[in-house]
């Protein structure tokens, strides 16, 4: 390989290694400081003065520390005269963000382990930016607009983060199973989004028995095109999880009833309602839940007591990116999930810990960035990854 240079980033300090390994190369040296009032100093130890530079950085724990922290390396990089410097993000930060106000973020309530099961088929949605906005905002109906009649409006962070990354200097970013893969719009510059079907194929085949048998089952209609694609290249069955909102408005009065429905819009008597119907067959057979990330795990909790009540035998979840924010892992713990799978794109070590190992599983992607830094670096086609893995 010809003048490469692999330089991790805090968030990831064992994937970074992982993949150092894979290229039989020594990790570059990088000394990372915080100062007491928070800013963060950067300093790279080894010349990148006409050299093919990779940083490694997730988009998880800290995000906006991580990702000022890589924009800083990019930066420094670029200023040392780095040829070309490509930013390696396992998972996206700011890549899932509700893009209208219906796709609001649930209320965070802690709930005992006694009652959360019955209380996942019906949850009250707030919108909400943030866990100190939540009261402050208040409930809005299916077309995002409040008791007042005003329709909240969510900033859009895909532009902003990719102009922030080109501006610091990068040439390329490499990326896995992005949420929304249309966020490769954003960018001036070429953008890898890897694949991690490949990998999950390979799993099925290797540890479900019979897997022909499987049903192959995306929780939403978004991870549907997912699903079947490795539904159909397996052979298997598939299934999908349709979740229906519908709000029930108590009548207020007597009068016309088209002025009545235009008023119960904004009433205060309007309430949420969700349901969850499973469309496919899954009685006494293994259920393989596929999904691209598991950050609050409502979805694929619930997902999982839907196919457990249709008479599913087991449900095993592969999930690429296992964020476990708030209470997720007390949910996957007391949820009818018999297996979660998920990937090293974030660290992983205490929510393993948590969950213990028979129940939680963690698979390696360093080989398949390894692959990706390789073939970039030397120039190749990186689409055999797409289909292949490594």
């Amino acid at each position: 390989m010809r003048d490469l240079i692999v330089l991790g980033g805090s968030s990831l300090p064992t994937l970074t290694r992982l993949i150092c390994r894979n290229l039989t190369l020594e990790k570059s040296r990088v000394e990372q400081k915080k100062f007491s009032n928070g800013e963060i100093s950067i300093e790279i130890k080894d010349s990148v003065r006409g050299k093919d530079v990779f940083i490694i950085q997730s988009g998880c724990g800290h995000v906006n520390d991580n990702f000022l922290e890589l924009l800083i390396m990019i930066s420094a990089c670029k200023t040392s005269s780095a040829k070309r410097v490509t930013a390696v993000l396992p998972f996206f930060p700011y890549s899932r963000q509700p893009e209208n106000p219906k796709v609001a973020m649930e209320h965070r309530e802690s709930v005992a382990a006694q009652g959360y099961l019955a209380s996942l088929s019906a949850k009250s949605k707030t919108l909400a930016t943030n866990d100190a906005g939540i009261d402050f905002l208040g409930e809005v109906d299916e077309n995002g607009r409040d008791n007042s009649g005003y329709k909240q409006w969510v900033s859009q962070n895909g532009t902003v983060i990719a102009k922030l990354l080109m501006t610091a200097g990068a040439d390329r970013c490499i990326t896995m199973d992005l949420h929304d893969p249309q966020f490769q719009g954003f960018f001036d510059i070429l953008v890898d989004n890897l694949y991690l079907t490949p990998l999950f194929k390979r799993y099925i085949i290797d540890y479900v028995p019979e897997y022909k048998d499987c049903v192959i089952v995306s929780p939403d209609s978004g991870g549907a095109k997912r699903a079947t694609s490795i539904a159909d290249s397996l052979g298997c069955s598939f299934a999908l999880i349709h979740k229906e909102r519908k709000i029930k408005v108590e009548p207020a009065g007597l009068g016309s009833p088209v002025l009545r429905a235009s008023e119960s819009v904004m009433s205060t008597n309007a309430t949420t309602i969700n349901s969850s119907m499973l469309v496919g067959d899954v009685k006494d057979r293994v259920c393989v839940l596929i999904d691209d990330l598991a950050d609050t795990c409502t979805t694929i909790t619930r997902a999982a007591l839907v196919l457990k009540e249709a008479g599913a035998s087991y449900v095993l979840c592969l999930v690429t990116h296992g964020i476990f924010s708030g209470d997720a892992l007390e949910k996957v713990l007391i949820s009818d999930i018999d297996k979660f799978v998920t990937t090293n794109s974030i660290p992983q070590a205490e929510h393993s810990r948590f969950l213990g190992e028979k129940r939680f599983e963690v698979l390696d992607v360093s080989r398949i960035f390894a692959e990706a830094i390789r073939r970039i670096n030397n120039g190749e086609s990186v689409s055999m990854l797409f289909d292949h893995g490594w």
